[in-house]
């Protein structure tokens, strides 16, 4: 890497901070930038609000010159290359050009097919580009939506909510409450993160559930996922999932790459499968499976639903292993996150 100034270390741990801001949900990544003058004071500061608002890389041009500050000769320090696409915005690179810049400084190459290139756009117009300064803080920041444009899907998160020994209904059929209020309130917590919720119609007609995310206090969050219904059979006239909430999206289908393609299409990034053991199965026979997020409630049945319907796993040796990454107590329960050995 070449000579990275220390202003410039400090200014890209205040962009991985003003990245933060953004949305953890949508089609496009959470970035911030922060500008520096060629004595290496911040003269501008700027993230991405979201899909169809300006850029980082623009925000913090546009902070600068409101301050009164000139840009030119300044550099750039952002947490993602810029981009060089014209979408809803114009690309990131033009903007830096136009504004002077004549050094730019990003943690994590673009990946996007669509955006990507916009260092190769700087070089090419004479600007000293750095890359990779804070690279594994810049993906823990980007999470998801890197991830699901380095593998053309989205990110599926699996949740279970089950008792100690693996139960997600009694034998009488109910499961209405396995896990605690707490449980349910992170839960809802974790929806209003993400762009999909998934589940399949025997959930749908069974549970009638509304998938909506909500706050501590039962309101409506401000963002809510699509509600996503896999299967063949209609969602009823009168269901919950018709009501208040994020849009419906029933998929005619049980194969998990066929959802997984329609939801790329609609630029989703992040889907939580929330659906019974049968779907759950599926998804993990199917490989697509990035995180289990298992809320486990200190309760035992010993008989009733299994968490995951049948794998056709016979041997020990042939079983889905993960690495678990975090333990959390939630209330009386405990939530367990594990990320598949491979990812």
């Amino acid at each position: 890497m070449a000579q990275v100034l220390q202003a410039e270390r400090a200014a890209m741990a205040r962009a991985l901070e003003l990245a933060t801001r953004g949305p953890r949900h949508g089609p496009n990544p959470r970035v911030g930038c922060v500008l520096l003058a060629p004595d290496g004071a911040t003269i501008g500061e700027g993230w991405h609000a979201g899909a169809g608002t300006p850029h980082a890389e623009v925000r913090a041009i546009a902070d600068a010159r409101a301050a009164g500050h000139d840009t030119a000769g300044a550099t750039a320090v952002v947490t993602l290359e810029p981009c060089a696409h014209t979408g809803r915005t114009g690309p990131c690179t033009r903007a830096l050009l136009t504004a002077g810049v004549t050094r730019v400084v990003h943690a994590v190459a673009d990946p996007d097919p669509l955006a990507a290139g916009g260092g190769q756009v700087l070089v090419d117009a004479g600007v000293d580009v750095v890359s990779g300064l804070a690279r594994e803080e810049g993906e823990a920041v980007l999470g998801p939506w890197l991830t699901a444009v380095r593998r053309g899907r989205p990110v599926v998160t699996l949740k279970i909510a089950a008792t100690l020994d693996g139960r997600v209904a009694a034998a009488d059929g109910t499961s209405r409450w396995i896990t605690s209020p707490a449980a349910r309130e992170h839960a809802h917590r974790v929806r209003a993160t993400v762009d999909a919720i998934v589940v399949g119609t025997g959930t749908a007609l069974a549970d009638d559930p509304a998938l909506t995310a909500r706050t501590a206090e039962g309101d409506l969050a401000a963002h809510q996922p699509l509600r996503v219904v896999v299967g063949h059979r209609a969602v009823p006239a009168r269901a919950r999932l018709r009501g208040p909430g994020g849009e419906l999206v029933a998929l005619d289908t049980h194969d998990p790459s066929v959802v997984l393609a329609d939801l790329a299409r609609r630029d989703v990034r992040h889907a939580v499968v929330e659906g019974g053991p049968v779907l759950a199965a599926a998804f993990l026979a199917a490989g697509v499976v990035d995180e289990l997020h298992v809320y486990l409630a200190p309760v035992l049945l010993g008989a009733g639903r299994s968490a995951v319907a049948d794998l056709g796993i016979t041997t020990l040796g042939d079983a889905l292993r993960w690495r678990t990454v975090a333990l959390e107590q939630v209330g009386p329960d405990v939530l367990v996150i594990a990320r598949r050995l491979e990812a």
